[in-house]
């Protein structure tokens, strides 16, 4: 009797005792499944977007940079990074700059007002260029692709300007000047912001004057050898 009477108080002890471990373990096995690692904390979302630089100091340090804000483009490739001290006006109001990689691999990017002839070379090389006679030259999506023994390019036409991404064979294979290629676009205001020299850095500075452009006439180089040989 006094056994039958002990084990009905025994069992709900012990089966409460089971349940009460087994939950407490349960709730701390799935506590650390949800905790966040702090690796994976810090990878998530940064905050919102950076403002928009002021576009009209853009446009200041463009045009102390004699640069168009709107001629500036840009561009990306795996394994290449803009080197900023190459950006600079081509011509009377064009870009330029080059980007590259460790290994001394160079893609230039250049923006101007050129010829039809510049971009399309199914009629071989402009009037007056003297390139290396062309060994491939063809219609590749929306621009042209041409090539030379040593180096190869990309370019197309956007409006009046003409836009190419170019480099030597040796150093740059075409899936990677092709890609560079279509990834050029016109820089936006945050992309201006890295490209342009920061305010001041070319304050003071003035367009170079070649001292051997004679004042007067076509403007063509003055050759002549002096006294001195």
């Amino acid at each position: 009797m006094t056994s039958r009477s002990r084990s009905p108080r025994i069992r709900p002890l012990l089966l409460t005792a089971t349940l009460t471990t087994t939950l407490a373990l349960a709730l701390a096995a799935t506590g650390c499944g949800t905790e966040p690692a702090p690796d994976a904390r810090a990878a998530g979302p940064s905050g919102s977007a950076d403002p928009a630089p002021d576009r009209a100091e853009l446009e200041a340090r463009a045009s102390a940079a004699q640069l168009v804000a709107e001629h500036v483009w840009v561009t990306e490739a795996a394994g290449y990074a803009l080197a900023r001290q190459s950006v600079g006006v081509l011509g009377d109001d064009g870009f330029g700059s080059v980007y590259t990689e460790p290994e001394g691999g160079q893609i230039k990017l250049s923006v101007e007002r050129l010829p039809h002839a510049d971009a399309d070379c199914t009629d071989g090389p402009a009037s007056g260029s003297e390139q290396e006679p062309l060994v491939t030259c063809e219609r590749d999506g929306e621009q042209w692709y041409r090539a030379t023994e040593s180096g190869h390019a990309y370019a197309r036409e956007q409006g009046d300007l003409v836009v190419t991404l170019s480099g030597t064979r040796q150093e740059v294979d075409r899936a990677t000047l092709r890609s560079a290629a279509l990834a050029a676009h016109r820089a936006d205001d945050h992309e201006l912001d890295q490209v342009l020299p920061p305010a001041g850095e070319t304050a003071g500075r003035q367009p170079v004057e070649r001292g051997d452009l004679p004042p007067v006439g076509d403007g063509a180089p003055n050759n002549d050898v002096g006294a001195s040989g």
